[in-house]
């Protein structure tokens, strides 16, 4: 049973050649490589066309010289009927029968073949929605596939270990995209709480030279060796296929939860044009995809990755801003993409039609929304810098300038840095709420809001500052060789320990100040009303199309 999607084109010899790898009574599949007849239509399509290529002739290449799991691709592919009655035939169970009927069939000793020289093409996805689409539903189904087979796999005698190890890391390899929205999400909060996260913490440069070789370093060498000579102009895709793969994480970590979870969705296919060259067009088409709602995902892990990169480079951990910078901008792309790419328009006619109202204020709400989108990213972004700049910035200098005390003798230096965080507390306390005792003086100015104690009250820190002014003052007026003089310097190094300690603990709670919670919770209300809009655009629209036959 030969198998393509509509969108295939097997060449005319394709029967003559794939069927003698038949030969074998135990050769259930022969799964050949998929061609691409757009990959050079976009960023998009060039991404998608390299990361296909990796599958096909490093992973599935190496699974078929050996004992290990192969999976059928869905499409370009031959079944022996005999093999699929064997193996229980087609299961509805998950989003991609496809992986399901192979695994099973190789349980059942039936033998997978890849044929990477058989290039079968097809059209690569073109509008991101259609493509996130497409990626949502291999994520999900490799779980499904996961929580169905990987028990059977596990207890069964004839697979070697190191095939139920293949299988485990394949059926599970897309848990991947929440871990690193974990990772995303944890690294700007550890470096606000200035955790040394770094290999070697006296070489930080380690950290990224192993970020790099791990990643895009392996990705260069294995291009190197599948495309020979032409591997340079495939190795400048590789930004491209990092930046899209790190952007997917939000829309991958969606469908990876809906399938442990055990949501149930139909199966719905990816839109195809027969777009060939950039001047074909397919962005008015009433086939094209609208956004959803994980857009709105994407913009929010945007701007909490700009906040990332800016404590990143704030608190003296800039080797971090790359790792962070990549997924943000992956995250900002897919989500530009997303919207740019849905359809909002009625198809082209070769008879223009007059706009009705209600078509023209959809076109309206659209225009004002993306602006409006624009607007509140930026204005979103420069919130986030102004307010680390006045409430956590100062907070990582007051730090430094107690290290510097901590690691010098020198009275006049030691007071230098004690001026410097009198003005950096004057910057930071202007914006805390003032606590008043029932003769309405002010006893406090707490940053923490939530069970506050006296080691975060910064009055309590600049009284403690104001006496240590003092005592330095003190000190530098005896002999360095006396006993006073040593006495004093412990003292002070020691209460600069214990203030460092007070500011760690407080500055967590300036980034969850109520008026930063306040601000927040009203950016993302403006965002969910935008989209609001733009649904209600979506609406019109297909409303429109249904009574008007589109």
């Amino acid at each position: 049973v030969a198998i393509f999607d509509a969108d295939f084109i097997p060449p005319d010899w394709f029967l003559k050649r794939a069927i003698p790898h038949f030969s074998k009574p135990n050769i259930g599949l022969v799964q050949c490589r998929w061609g691409h007849v757009n990959e050079n239509y976009s960023a998009i399509t060039k991404a998608q066309a390299l990361s296909l290529d990796f599958h096909f002739l490093i992973e599935q290449k190496a699974k078929s010289n050996s004992h290990l799991f192969m999976n059928f691709n869905g499409t370009a592919g031959i079944w022996k009927r005999d093999c699929i009655d064997d193996a229980g035939g087609w299961h509805t169970a998950t989003l991609v029968e496809d992986l399901d009927l192979s695994y099973r069939a190789q349980m059942k000793g039936w033998k997978c073949v890849f044929l990477p020289d058989i290039v079968v093409d097809a059209e690569l996805p073109i509008q991101m929605n259609a493509a996130k689409r497409q990626q949502f539903r291999w994520a999900k189904g490799s779980i499904q596939c996961a929580v169905k087979l990987l028990g059977g796999i596990a207890i069964k005698r004839k697979v070697a270990v190191e095939a139920k190890i293949q299988a485990f890391i394949q059926l599970t390899r897309h848990i991947v995209y929440p871990l690193m929205l974990i990772q995303f999400l944890s690294l700007p909060i550890l470096l606000a709480g200035n955790v040394n996260l770094y290999v070697v913490s006296f070489i930080p440069a380690l950290t990224i030279a192993t970020y790099l070789a791990m990643g895009p370093g392996a990705y260069l060498m294995i291009i190197q060796k599948m495309y020979h000579k032409s591997w340079k102009s495939k190795a400048k895709i590789l930004p491209s296929l990092l930046v899209y793969n790190a952007g997917l994480s939000v829309n991958n970590t969606v469908a990876v939860f809906d399938a442990v979870l055990g949501k149930k969705n139909e199966f719905l296919r990816t839109p195809k044009y027969g777009i060939l060259t950039k001047n074909d067009d397919w962005k008015d088409n009433a086939y094209n995809l609208p956004f959803t709602k994980v857009t709105l995902l994407e913009l929010f892990f945007g701007v909490y990755g700009v906040m990332g990169i800016l404590i990143s480079i704030f608190s003296n951990n800039p080797v971090f801003a790359p790792i962070i910078a990549i997924q943000t901008i992956g995250f900002f792309f897919i989500a530009f993409m997303s919207l740019s790419h849905s359809r909002f328009k009625r198809n082209k006619s070769s008879q223009p039609k007059a706009l009705t109202r209600e078509e023209k204020m959809a076109n309206k709400i659209y225009t004002i929304s993306m602006v409006g989108i624009v607007a509140i990213i930026v204005f979103g972004g420069f919130m986030a810098i102004y307010g680390y700049n006045t409430d956590i910035y100062p907070l990582d200098r007051m730090r430094g300038h107690l290290d510097g005390i901590v690691g010098t003798s020198d009275p006049a230096v030691i007071q230098a840095h004690l001026l410097e965080i009198k003005k950096d507390l004057n910057t930071v306390m202007v914006n805390l709420d003032e606590t008043k005792n029932a003769q309405g003086e002010v006893i406090g100015k707490n940053p923490v809001w939530i069970f506050p104690t006296e080691s975060t009250n910064f009055l309590r820190i600049e009284s403690d500052v104001d006496s240590m002014i003092t005592s330095i003052e003190k000190i530098s007026t005896v002999p360095r060789d006396s006993s006073a003089y040593h006495t004093g310097m412990l003292d002070i190094n020691a209460r600069s320990t214990i203030l460092k300690e007070n500011i760690m603990d407080a500055t967590p709670y300036m980034y969850v100040s109520v008026s930063n919670i306040v601000f927040s919770t009203m950016w993302i209300a403006v965002i969910i009303g935008i989209f609001a809009a733009l649904k209600r655009k979506k609406d019109q629209l297909t409303t429109l199309d249904e009574t008007t036959g589109v």
